[in-house]
């Protein structure tokens, strides 16, 4: 049924629709249990005897248009992948009528035959993030625990071109380096985002062609928050001082910048098991010579890695600095203490020790 309540028709195949759709089919193929044979609506019912259609996503569902949009999407193409698709609406209760809006986010998952459908009602504790990082984290506790009730293997994401723009430009603006700068990923352990190539215009027009009504949340406009400003101000300044096309080269760049971090991070992986040793007490050491002979930026995330691997530190960029001089600018300095961790050079060797 249509959000009207008129009787189900199939909407006409326009261009958002089809660029929506496009995007995650593309997702869905790389899943295992995806490319049965067989095309169309029943192609999933064919398959009821072959073991991989046991494979189950759920959407990320708020309501919004891009959710809502996705959502429409995966109901069109899971089945004709060979996966089976329910949806997960997490009730953050921090507006008046929450409740209310995540039954009718369920219910219009029911109408486009998602299922299991589930809500997710969480409380969101006050956090140094924020109000922003702290929803976000019981949003991605509340998908776990879903993940886990219903045996899905992924969950989809809404995030748009606009959403990836957003965050290459917030992390520019506080310096964040290149691990903000690479935005969000297309996949991110079970975490699938089909749309980051999908302008947000496009998604609010896939849920008018198909004549869904999405919910319009108010912390959307909101200025308050810091994403909102950057969302209804310094872009569209942007567009208009420099010409349109600026969300898809902050995109392309994030993209870009992915895969040279990547590349790095790769290196940087090797480099430190070759470097890294271990005692029974826990200290870790990495080799100074060896550090010293790699360039600045590999040296510099093979610190961060070891440390965050080891310690569970992430550390920040003037400590990652602070340790480097200890390679770079040695002359018999003391121990380092930074947040979580210890770190003192002896015998040619960095030795971190839980602070």
């Amino acid at each position: 049924m249509h959000a009207s309540g008129s009787p189900e028709r199939r909407p006409r195949l326009t261009p958002p629709i089809a660029d929506v759709r496009r995007a995650v089919r593309d997702a869905l193929s790389g899943l295992d249990g995806a490319g049965l044979d067989g095309e169309g609506p029943d192609a999933a019912a064919e398959a009821d005897d072959d073991p991989r259609f046991g494979v189950l996503v759920l959407v990320g569902l708020s309501g919004g248009a891009d959710s809502l949009a996705l959502a429409g999407a995966t109901a069109f193409e899971a089945p004709r992948a060979g996966i089976r698709a329910g949806a997960v609406i997490v009730d953050h209760g921090l507006q008046a009528g929450s409740a209310e809006v995540a039954e009718a986010a369920a219910a219009q998952a029911k109408a486009l035959d998602l299922d299991p459908v589930v809500v997710v009602r969480v409380e969101v504790a006050a956090s140094a993030d924020g109000p922003e990082g702290a929803a976000r984290a019981a949003r991605y506790a509340a998908f776990e625990r879903a993940m886990d009730d219903t045996g899905a293997s992924h969950v989809l994401l809404a995030h748009t071109l606009d959403d990836q723009a957003e965050t290459v430009l917030l992390g520019l603006a506080r310096g964040s380096g290149p691990t903000s700068l690479r935005g969000m990923a297309r996949e991110t352990g079970p975490y699938l985002r089909p749309l980051l190539g999908i302008r947000r215009l496009t998604t609010r027009q896939f849920c008018a062609d198909s004549g869904l009504v999405a919910w319009e949340d108010p912390h959307n406009t909101d200025p308050s928050f810091t994403r909102v400003r950057v969302r209804s101000t310094v872009l569209p300044v942007l567009e208009a001082e420099l010409g349109p096309g600026v969300a898809e080269a902050l995109a392309r760049t994030a993209e870009q910048l992915r895969e040279d971090s990547d590349a790095l991070d790769g290196l940087a992986l090797e480099w430190a098991l070759e470097l890294t040793s271990q005692d029974a007490e826990g200290a870790v050491a990495l080799d100074v010579r060896g550090l010293a002979a790699d360039p600045p930026a590999l040296r510099q995330r093979i610190i961060r890695l070891v440390v965050q691997n080891e310690f569970g530190v992430s550390l920040e960029r003037v400590h990652t600095l602070a340790v480097a001089e200890l390679i770079t600018d040695w002359h018999g300095q003391k121990a380092l203490t930074l947040p979580g961790v210890r770190v003192v050079r002896q015998n040619g060797l960095l030795v971190f020790t839980p602070a």
